[in-house]
């Protein structure tokens, strides 16, 4: 029996009842391929802010370093929001865990399971087809620069300000640009042979860097890979009129963040996008979307997300390509049965097939 330990960071509002559900699965997986998984539950977020005062306790990072995996749910909410620098936030514990395993690559495929083409706001023939993975840097550029915020004499009194300054820094090495182009690549080789490199050259010195190291890469070890440049606002309109013609797009920290979020909405829901954080070690899995406080508590939370989680930590952390399948596959089947959480249930959803995270997550495991 092969044996893996996984490190659950449940985290904060509806993270703690998806989570149950990726556990659920992943019991499911194990009994059908012989396979224990060891669990170890840490705080991280808003929870180990109210616990330790810090969003990220040495005893997580610890705990996620021991493990084979990661299994993170969400964290934030309003209790925790501030804009005081000193002050501790929730997004904290996620960037700190980033940097801690050193994740510098996220992955979050894009992909329209079509039995929920009607829950795009986009029309039915705009989405069809689409299959996109984003690949995304994940420990450089703005939100990893350097920062400061100070009183600056100059801009005291002008419109009645008190004279305070803030700045962030985009910043990138040559080696940062070039190991998250060569995922992109090595990626594209998989799937349809095409990249999409996404910035802002026309402004950005960090961008123009990005586009050269980029090129580089391509030229020199990749030319079997089609390379296009695409500026990030343009980008951004692009994914709303033509989704379906990008295969693999690979941007910074700050342009991935947004545009993956985007790219969440062709779906029809932010409950239905998984990602991983991969680096050299501890890989992290979680659903792209957040904590959802205004729902936490009432058992009707999309568990999809966070078990679409699960099949990539199969694929990516223990090759367990068939178990993966099998999620994909039975996610699909439930969905195919009309099955629906509030999130994506339409007009046209009978209220019988409306169900709540718990049951949604067991209908998956039926399937398995």
């Amino acid at each position: 029996m092969k044996e893996y330990k996984i490190c659950l960071l449940p985290g904060d509002g509806i993270g703690p009842e998806i989570i149950a559900e990726g556990v659920k699965v992943l019991d499911a997986v194990g009994a059908k391929y012989d396979t224990a998984f060891e669990y170890t539950e840490a705080s991280i977020g808003g929870c180990a802010i109210d616990a330790y005062g810090t969003a990220l306790p040495d005893s997580t990072l610890e705990a996620a370093k021991a493990s084979d995996a990661v299994l993170l749910a969400a964290v934030g909410g309003p209790k925790w929001d501030t804009t005081d620098p000193s002050k501790p936030r929730p997004e904290q514990g996620l960037l700190g865990i980033r940097k801690g395993l050193e994740l510098y690559t996220n992955l979050r495929p894009v992909q329209i399971f079509s039995a929920l083409a009607g829950a795009s706001t986009l029309k039915p023939e705009v989405i069809a087809g689409v299959d996109l993975m984003m690949v995304r840097e994940l420990t450089g550029g703005v939100y990893f620069g350097r920062r400061e915020r100070f009183y600056d004499e100059e801009g005291a009194g002008v419109n009645g300000a008190r004279g305070q300054r803030a700045y962030d820094t985009m910043e990138y090495r040559e080696y940062e640009i070039e190991r998250i182009a060569r995922q992109a690549f090595e990626a594209a080789r998989k799937r349809r042979g095409k990249v999409t490199s996404v910035d802002k050259a026309n402004v950005l010195e960090s961008s123009r860097l990005w586009r050269e190291i980029v090129h580089a890469i391509h030229d020199a070890d990749y030319p079997d890979v089609e390379l296009e440049d695409i500026l990030v606002d343009n980008c951004a309109m692009q994914l709303i009129t033509r989704p379906a013609d990008f295969d693999v797009m690979v941007t910074e920290n700050m342009f991935g963040d947004i545009l993956s979020d985007e790219a969440a909405q062709i779906t029809g829901s932010l409950g239905m996008l998984a990602s991983a954080s991969l680096g050299d070690g501890t890989a992290l899995y979680e659903p792209s979307h957040g904590s959802a406080p205004d729902i936490a508590g009432r058992g009707i939370a999309n568990p999809l997300a966070q078990i679409l989680s699960v099949e990539m930590m199969l694929r990516y952390s223990f090759a367990m390509q068939e178990g993966a399948d099998d999620i994909r596959r039975a996610v699909t089947e439930v969905l195919d049965a009309g099955w629906r959480t509030g999130d994506i249930a339409d007009a046209d959803t009978p209220a019988d097939k409306t169900v709540g995270t718990a049951r949604m997550g067991s209908l998956v495991v039926e399937r398995l």
